[in-house]
């Protein structure tokens, strides 16, 4: 067996641990920054474990790709595998920690008046204290209870919310971070009982523009918007008219239908919005690689010993 890994962000600890399953498994495993610098040897691999979209879109000998990534909504269309047995695995469950803690910090800005507060000491200003609110008391409602929705609900706990309550497909979670559990189709009439409102979800047809202009209408007047899911959930357009008329108090996003975010995009200019470059996951944090490369291991001695694997993509679903 052959395994590639593309992942230019590995420590040398990381990849004695890979070596050392590699050699479990009696495989031979090859590292390189990028597609283009793979050796001759491995452009054949059977496994690879990182963003190898052009080597699987190509080779028909590639078995499985591991994705350092939690949502594959980039690998979705029909020409993406050149073997369409090929295995789809993500790493959904790395990113819990890190994204939990960007909204936490993003959330707190906003409330706070943190954003207004900074801006104005850039120039040189002393500015007076503006009205604060709290995630205590908040009625916070999160629209993905995944990973990174139960992992942000665990902390917002401790701030002693009025509620969380979370919102799925299913209806069905087992945080018990959560007060309640709702599903999808009850969002409208529990938009207009939220404070802070968190979206963590994957990019699918059934999540796009799911936060729509009739929906943001639905929002109380001082409500806060994140979203660390897909721009493709959110009516851009609508949520800057809603910012700019004072409709909401404030958003935080971190990801957008296009990116990088244009310069001539309007959202730039957008009042009491902040805006991150899709840097609330990444594998910039140690936790976060440490836990990937984990994830990797597991499921690489899962496929070599024939076990059931997790984190299967579910290409109909998209997830």
């Amino acid at each position: 067996m052959k395994i590639l890994v593309l992942n230019s962000l590995l420590k040398e600890k990381h990849k004695k641990v890979i070596l050392d399953a590699a050699e479990k498994i009696n495989a031979k495993a090859c590292f390189a920054n990028t597609e283009d610098e793979v050796a001759e040897g491995f452009k054949d691999a059977d496994v690879i474990y990182g963003f190898g979209m052009k080597i699987a879109k190509e080779s028909k000998d590639l078995k499985w790709l591991a994705v350092p990534s939690a949502g594959v909504d980039y690998l979705m269309h029909d020409d993406a595998f050149a073997n369409k047995d090929c295995i789809l695995t993500n790493s959904a469950g790395a990113y819990g920690v890190t994204i939990a803690e960007h909204i936490v910090a993003v959330s707190l800005m906003m409330m706070r008046g943190l954003d207004h507060a900074y801006s104005e000491t850039l120039k040189g200003n002393w500015s007076s204290p503006i009205p604060q609110k709290s995630l205590k008391d908040a009625r916070i409602t999160v629209l993905g209870t995944g990973d990174i929705g139960c992992e942000f609900a665990k902390r917002a706990r401790a701030f002693e919310p009025a509620s969380i309550t979370g919102i799925c497909k299913s209806g069905k979670c087992e945080e018990r971070s959560f007060d309640s559990i709702h599903k999808v189709d009850e969002l409208d009439s529990i938009l207009p009982k939220t404070d802070l409102l968190v979206m963590c979800l994957p990019g699918t047809p059934e999540t796009e523009n799911i936060l729509s202009k009739e929906r943001i209408k639905l929002l109380p007047k001082d409500a806060y918007v994140v979203n660390v899911g897909r721009g493709s959930a959110i009516d851009e357009d609508a949520l800057a008219d809603s910012l700019d008329e004072k409709r909401l108090a404030g958003a935080a996003l971190d990801v957008f239908k296009n990116e990088p975010l244009p310069k001539e995009s309007r959202l730039w200019k957008t009042k009491n919005l902040i805006i991150t470059p899709h840097v609330a996951g990444n594998l910039t944090l140690e936790h976060t690689l440490d836990k990937n490369v984990e994830m990797f291991i597991d499921n690489l001695l899962c496929y070599a010993n024939g076990l059931e694997m997790k984190h299967v993509i579910d290409r109909n679903k998209g997830y």
